[in-house]
């Protein structure tokens, strides 16, 4: 690994930390850099998984004032997200090689549309929002939780502003209380997926990724949590889907 590889890996970890607190889907920045470098997608993706976890906490550790007043919302909600992130990374390590290779361009694509049309969609979903939850509206939440969650466990991208959309579409309370404990959620799925790499597939993991990814993120999850929401989210916007669009064409048209 030479001095410019490592400086952007380490870069893309600050960018994706930062991006991951304030709106989500920073892995479209960390993952298609690592396979700018090289790395397999397999490899990628979990090396990824993991470095993510740092920015993970320091992000939480930002919002911690918000996510005070969401103490219910974590027990009920929590455990969807846990349960889904297992099941996501158990079909990762499950299903060929060869599918992940297939789905990945797609799911970066899915990814990449959402961080598109997630803000109209939120703006959107909060102009019509009750006054109150119905316990209807908890049960879809959680299972639209939990599939959030195992589409994090496999892959990622984007899941910050899936969950946002979904929280912000069915839940009541403030935007940056929700958007707290969407990084808490994102956090628990992240974590309990790079939990069960490492234990069943720790060789397939490259710890010099981790560690640069992990150092990254860390640095800007607190950045995203500080001074975050100063920064012009179309700007940040438009880097994702910049750097997901090469990541397609690399994993495609020059594959």
């Amino acid at each position: 690994m030479n001095a410019f590889e490592v400086v952007a890996i380490l870069l893309a970890g600050v960018a994706a930390g930062t991006i991951n607190t304030i709106v989500g889907s920073g892995s479209l920045i960390t993952f298609p850099t690592l396979l700018f470098f090289g790395y397999p997608p397999l490899v990628a993706n979990m090396s990824n998984n993991v470095g993510l976890v740092p920015g993970g906490l320091s992000g939480v550790h930002g919002y911690r004032r918000e996510l005070e007043r969401s103490g219910a919302a974590i027990r009920r909600y929590g455990p969807a997200s846990l349960l889904g992130g297992i099941v996501g990374a158990v079909l990762l390590l499950w299903l060929p090689e060869s599918v992940f290779d297939a789905v990945v361009p797609a799911l970066i694509l899915v990814g990449l549309l959402l961080v598109v049309f997630g803000p109209s969609l939120q703006r959107r979903a909060r102009r019509s929002h009750p006054t109150h939850v119905s316990p209807g509206q908890q049960r879809l939440l959680w299972v639209l939780v939990a599939l959030t969650g195992v589409y994090g466990g496999y892959f990622g991208a984007a899941q910050g502003v899936i969950l946002i959309g979904i929280l912000s579409t069915l839940m009541v309370e403030d935007l940056q209380v929700l958007n707290g404990l969407k990084n808490l959620l994102a956090l628990i799925v992240n974590g309990v997926a790079a939990l069960t790499f490492v234990l069943l597939r720790n060789s397939q993991i490259d710890w010099s990724a981790v560690l640069l990814v992990g150092i990254g993120t860390l640095i800007g999850g607190a950045i995203g949590a500080r001074v975050g929401r100063r920064l012009p989210p179309l700007v940040l916007r438009a880097v994702i889907i910049v750097v997901g669009t090469v990541a397609i064409l690399r994993m495609t048209v020059f594959a």
